[in-house]
């Protein structure tokens, strides 16, 4: 549970989410306007901190951006995020953020190319959504996971609110956690998240086994944070999942 009483979160987003999010507890939409009560929605709640950078700012600056022989793109990233990125405290400032990020990572044209021919209908609007709220996710650097929700357990949320079987869950956790099998496509996901401040690090699970995960800050104690989610792994599967039962 939360740690303490937080205010709700309220954004206007700029296309409306799926109304069944509302299977899951805490969350409350309305056309454009996604409500959450944290003290129902997330697990844990204790640090509602997070940096981000300008999108747009990102988007013009650094998705160009090139690495070369003596720069990678991840030092890229890191010292645009040194320069640029601010400490927030406003979840609705990250979810905004957020959905810019996916909207741009997740979009349609990706799906021209043919190895990505085995991807579901909807998919991409799955991966925006669920993204945009994973988010507000956050590990300290000592590998202690402050912020999960069911967002969190992307495999488990998505069986809730898109009615998806467990094999085609399992594809959509697939496609998250693997950052789309392309080379190409893993330089963009790490260049975008500057954006939310240098999550860089996939903090996943090594197996498809619902864990869900995490993109964590280089720095991330993962092995702390993995023995930690497996202590709480499946009470918070199966809470996600309750709206099933």
């Amino acid at each position: 549970m939360p740690v303490a009483t937080a205010d709700r979160i309220t954004v206007i987003l700029p296309v409306p989410f799926t109304k069944t999010w509302e299977r899951i507890p805490g969350i409350t939409i309305d056309g454009t306007i996604l409500t959450i009560d944290p003290d129902t929605f997330f697990f844990r709640y204790e640090n509602p901190s997070w940096l981000i950078c300008d999108w747009q700012r990102v988007h013009d600056e650094l998705l160009p951006a090139a690495e070369s022989e003596d720069l990678t793109i991840e030092q890229l990233v890191l010292d645009f995020v040194r320069a640029n990125a601010r400490p927030t405290r406003d979840p609705a400032e990250v979810l905004s953020t957020a959905h810019q990020v996916y909207a741009h990572m997740y979009r349609d044209e990706h799906l021209q190319d043919p190895g990505l021919d085995f991807v579901p209908d909807g998919t991409l609007l799955m991966l925006r959504e669920c993204a945009t709220l994973m988010a507000l996710n956050r590990v300290e650097l000592d590998g202690h996971i402050s912020n999960v929700s069911p967002a969190w357990m992307l495999c488990a949320a998505a069986r809730v609110v898109y009615d998806l079987d467990k094999a085609t869950a399992e594809v959509l956790d697939e496609l998250y956690h693997g950052t789309w099998f392309n080379e190409s496509r893993r330089r963009e996901s790490i260049l975008a998240h500057a954006a939310l401040g240098g999550r860089l690090v996939h903090a996943c699970q090594g197996a498809p086994n619902q864990s869900g995960g995490c993109i964590v800050p280089f720095g991330t104690d993962v092995e702390a944070m993995r023995r930690e989610l497996a202590d709480m792994r499946l009470p918070w599967i199966e809470q996600t999942l309750a709206p099933l039962t």
